[in-house]
């Protein structure tokens, strides 16, 4: 069996346990001209300072998050560095996209949808870009996958970059998120509903930029009035697909479809029949607690 912490340098509270013995003596330095009148038992290890000592060890014990396990193996981690791009311009304000709920925005659908993308992307490293007038990075990349979840919670729906599509600065600041990833396999997913009508930089120059770094953009096209030549370009170009949803259960498709890239490897370790051993600490420290409090009521 081997024993492994967490956090190891949570030890690092435990240089503090002399204080508990030096600091208590020094609170307590007094003068007595007839010192044979005082107890001749040393405050500084009677039993109350002994138990907190204990109790204070056995929380430093559980916060450094001790395991022990049988085995630790290298193993290889399926996934790849993902950036999802989500049009956020005025157009997907519109309604009707999803044909059993008409209160429901192409907004909302593409949200509720992306969430749903995501929380199966546990081996993926995923981030989130959001445009209209300009693109900004919603999220770095992260294996957080619920708190990436949480971000979308925290966008003010439409308008929020803007309500003109941005398309090639979206793609632009899509790859600057990718930059710091390490994964071999690299991915864009730009949604939108719109054509490029705003913004600094063209498609055309994200895309070139896009495929020297060996990046893939997968592109979606929702509703009517998107540009679909423009977002096939794109997908071709990059070595990627490009795909078109008229509907909420097109795009709930095409995203099972997404879902299939193939993955890279990405190192990882695992640890074999890893077993917390922090409760225990935590519950002795409670118990400690719980005693002493007893012991304090009761003089």
């Amino acid at each position: 069996m081997n024993l492994s912490l967490g956090y190891p340098y949570a030890l690092l509270l435990l240089i503090l346990l002399p204080c508990f013995v030096w600091c208590k003596i020094k609170a307590k330095t007094f003068y007595f001209s007839k010192p044979e009148w005082l107890p001749q038992k040393t405050l500084a290890w009677d039993n109350t300072t002994l138990w907190v000592m204990i109790i204070y060890t056995l929380l430093v014990l559980s916060l450094t998050s001790v395991f022990h396990h049988d085995n630790l193996i290298a193993t290889e981690k399926k996934g790849r560095d993902l950036v999802l791009i989500l049009d956020t311009s005025g157009s997907m304000a519109e309604r009707g996209f999803n044909k059993s709920d008409d209160s429901q925005s192409k907004y909302d659908v593409s949200v509720s949808l992306a969430q749903a993308f995501i929380e199966n992307r546990a081996d993926d490293n995923v981030g989130l870009v959001v445009f209209g007038t300009f693109a900004f990075t919603a999220s770095p990349l992260t294996y957080d996958l619920k708190a990436l979840n949480e971000m979308f919670g925290l966008m003010s729906s439409v308008g929020i970059a803007g309500t003109s599509t941005a398309i090639g600065d979206a793609l632009m600041q899509g790859i600057d998120t990718l930059n710091v990833g390490i994964a071999k396999s690299k991915v864009l997913i730009l949604l939108t509903d719109g054509n490029h009508n705003a913004g600094k930089i063209s498609p055309r120059q994200a895309v070139r930029l896009a495929k020297s770094k060996q990046i893939k953009i997968y592109t979606i096209g929702i509703g009517e009035a998107f540009d679909e030549a423009l977002l096939k370009s794109i997908a071709t170009d990059s070595d990627a697909q490009s795909f078109s949803a008229k509907s909420s259960s097109e795009l709930e498709e095409i995203y099972k479809d997404i879902n299939k890239l193939e993955p890279s490897p990405i190192r990882s370790k695992e640890y074999l029949n890893k077993e917390l051993l922090f409760p225990y600490f935590l519950f002795l420290a409670i118990v400690g607690l719980f005693i002493f409090i007893l012991r304090n009521e009761e003089r």
